[in-house]
């Protein structure tokens, strides 16, 4: 466990801005900063960063947060570990106690799968470089293809002894599970059921993610200890934690290379990269002998819009990988290719040229991806007619996928003069193949989105809020003993029962007295999300922001009286209890409870309390509720000053604490008549008239309500 002390010095530390930019390449917009989302489909910069608020946010797909909640969710870690990440970023030292080899156990298993990787990463390590064997065969195959010492432990390179059992013994003797061990890859079980280390007699090449941990393992053979062995390279297999499509191998090392040189190289194995390293070349990753993904695409995009793939001039390996081309284009990246000289690939040309000589020649051998691949397949086709055409259809593909219409217009200008072809003749090819695109991918969300209503409609159980509900709250709790605000001290009774003396609240006699059927919850789910849980958005939204302010001020009602001062906090919390209401959502629950129980804290102020809350949960809904991109509505006074929240709290507040009741009763009302349409409730008379008659009582009441809001006129 993390102490609060630490954890306050870890966000004191962690700029939003420093801890952002090691993952997106962001550009200064206004005071704030701006760049690709690194956690969807991103084409245009739709990731916000604000240095003064210490937020980011994508108001594309709306993920973002503090700088915790950044490493959470790119690096799909937990909160803690999040943290552990910043502290050692910054040098924070952070004290905790070892964890037990039970306690391992116990861990989740994801995490147990990123602690077994390292266990495993620093195993083939010392086996490489303290045993005889790994010294003997592993090292002295490392030495003879050129590679340092100080390259061999930059790349964390290691070997797996030739038994096919050290790891796997050495891993279960330190109460690592055995099937962890399956699951990663490091093993496999064979047919009586023993374990076999995977990459046994084989020199390590670790995988990392774009922090630097440990997802994944390649093995390169050595025939003189695996003697029979097929397989040049074996690889981790896909687990929960590594997917081959969304890694490079490299991209740890490579990335604040690539953004100082504003281009990443792109070649085929993990020995291409390691050389080029050593020659001082150190912005290049690797695809690992795989075809490119739109994941690998975008984890570089995010750094530079510039690629050169290095080639080792076979053909057939050119040919093969033109398609992978395709999607940078279709990506947006500006694309070169250049061909090593004959007997070339990127791991020898690099052995036999420092970096100055190396960047030289790729400077002045490398073309452009369209004028290349026009070229090399127009030397293959000859005079063949046939042949022309395809490679008429083969060039306007890839130009048709590029997102830039001026550069579509300069490569069509340019290979129509290459290929002898009418310019718009290639004009209109491009244009049908858009169409055809944009018909393909408009037919595709449509799919989606009705499979997406299908389940949604499909729901019965809990929605996304945590429950379907019934005048504001859980259903499951509604017949259930009053519930209380944690950590408040202060009642919030459920709708449907009588406050301590026996005395109905006319609100609540009005609430919860028909549990809505199945069919009606599902309605209400079909209508995205209910109106009053907007409202209470709203009103938790005030509470983590303006919470310790105080309203009414030297203020008095209509007939003089002086209004007493509340907190926002206060005066929330007390007309839910007046009403006898709670809010829908575990987590505001918690928020309200908790700024109830701390307010009185000295020098307390919600904003900063809660964004900097130790449960993650609570954190990241505070920074959501913070980083909303407008404020909740704006007020034009009569001299037409625009009137900020925070300047009008006295009337906001009490606005949305009203739109939210007269929301719990109009959405009790919809449940009611949607049960009347039921065919069973029609039959049943007496049934149907009780509903009759409580929909006219929340009726009365919904008037009551709305007569109410529209006289609370607070006079100064």
């Amino acid at each position: 466990m993390i102490d609060r002390a630490t954890v306050d010095r870890i966000m004191d530390a962690a700029q939003i801005y420093d801890v952002v930019s090691d993952f997106v390449t962001l550009h200064k917009r206004g005071i704030n900063y701006v760049g690709l989302c690194p956690f969807h489909d991103d084409t245009t910069p739709s990731f916000s960063v604000s240095p003064a608020k210490g937020l980011c946010k994508c108001f594309a797909c709306g993920k973002g947060g503090n700088a915790v909640h950044f490493i959470m969710e790119h690096e799909q870690i937990g909160f803690a570990d999040a943290l552990r990440y910043l502290a050692k970023k910054y040098n924070i030292p952070v004290e905790e106690r070892e964890l037990t080899p039970e306690e391992k156990v116990a861990q989740s298993e994801r995490e147990g799968l990123f602690v077994l990787n390292q266990y495993a990463r620093d195993y083939f390590c010392k086996s490489l470089q303290e045993t005889s064997e790994g010294r003997s065969v592993g090292l002295a195959y490392l030495r003879s293809r050129g590679i340092r010492d100080d390259i061999i432990r930059k790349f964390q390179l290691g070997y797996c002894p030739k038994s096919g059992r050290g790891l796997c013994d050495e891993a279960l003797r330190q109460s690592y599970k055995r099937e962890y061990l399956v699951k990663t890859g490091l093993c496999y079980e064979r047919e009586d059921g023993s374990l076999r280390d995977r990459f046994w007699g084989r020199v390590i090449f670790p995988v990392h993610t774009l922090s630097g941990k440990v997802v994944a393992f390649g093995g390169r053979v050595l025939s003189s200890a695996t003697k029979g062995v097929a397989a040049k390279y074996v690889n981790s297999p896909e687990s929960e934690i590594y997917h081959k499509s969304n890694e490079l191998y490299g991209i740890y090392l490579a990335k604040q290379d690539i953004v100082k040189q504003d281009r990443c190289y792109l070649v085929e194995g993990y020995t291409d990269v390691i050389s080029m390293h050593q020659s001082g070349v150190c912005n290049v990753v690797a695809s690992s002998g795989t075809a490119l993904t739109h994941g690998q695409i975008r984890m570089v995009h995010r750094f530079t819009q510039n690629m050169t793939v290095l080639y080792d001039g076979d053909a057939a390996g050119i040919k093969a990988s033109l398609r992978g081309i395709d999607m940078l284009l279709e990506e947006g990246m500006n694309i070169k290719v250049c061909l090593l000289p004959d007997g070339d690939d990127p791991d020898s040309f690099a052995r036999k040229h420092n970096a100055e000589d190396f960047r030289q020649f790729i400077t002045s051998h490398e073309q452009d991806f369209i004028r290349f691949k026009t070229g090399l397949l127009l030397n293959e086709a000859g005079d063949d007619p046939q042949r022309r055409v395809m490679l008429i259809s083969s060039v306007v593909q890839s130009i048709a996928v590029i997102p830039d219409a001026i550069n579509r217009d300069v490569y069509i200008r340019e290979c129509s003069q290459m290929l002898g072809v009418d310019n718009r003749l290639l004009v209109s090819e491009v244009a049908k193949r858009r169409e055809k695109k944009a018909e393909m991918d408009a037919e595709q969300r449509a799919r989606e989105a009705a499979k997406a209503q299908n389940q949604q409609a499909g729901l019965t159980g809990d929605n996304q809020q945590g429950g379907t509900t019934m005048g504001g709250v859980p259903a499951d709790t509604a017949t259930e003993r009053p519930a209380t605000l944690n950590q408040g001290g202060a009642s919030a009774v459920v709708p449907g029962s009588q406050d301590a003396v026996g005395e109905a609240n006319p609100l609540v006699d009005s609430l919860g007295q028909f549990a809505p059927s199945s069919e009606s919850l599902i309605t209400i789910q079909q209508r995205n999300q209910s109106e009053f849980y907007r409202y209470e958005r709203q009103l938790i939204q005030l509470v983590v922001r303006y919470g310790e302010r105080k309203m009414f001020e030297g203020m008095t009602d209509e007939e003089g009286n002086e209004l007493p001062s509340l907190s926002v906090i206060d005066y929330i919390v007390s007309e839910l209890q007046q009403d006898e209401l709670t809010f829908h959502n575990e987590i505001h629950r918690r928020i309200l409870g908790e700024a109830a129980a701390h307010q009185a804290d000295p020098g307390f102020v919600a904003e900063q309390y809660f964004i900097n809350h130790l449960d993650a949960d609570i954190s990241k809904v505070s920074a959501e509720l913070l980083s909303d991109r407008y404020q909740l509505s704006k007020y034009h006074s009569r001299a037409q000053k625009i009137l900020t929240d925070e300047e009008r709290l006295d009337e906001l507040v009490p606005q949305i604490m009203m739109s939210f009741k007269l929301a719990i009763v109009s959405e009790e009302i919809k449940q009611h008549l949607h049960t009347l349409q039921d065919p069973a409730v029609a039959a049943d008379k007496e049934r149907c008239s009780q509903i009759m008659a409580r929909c006219g009582e929340l009726m009365k009441l919904q008037n009551l309500l709305a007569k109410n809001a529209g006289e609370r006129i607070l006079l100064r």
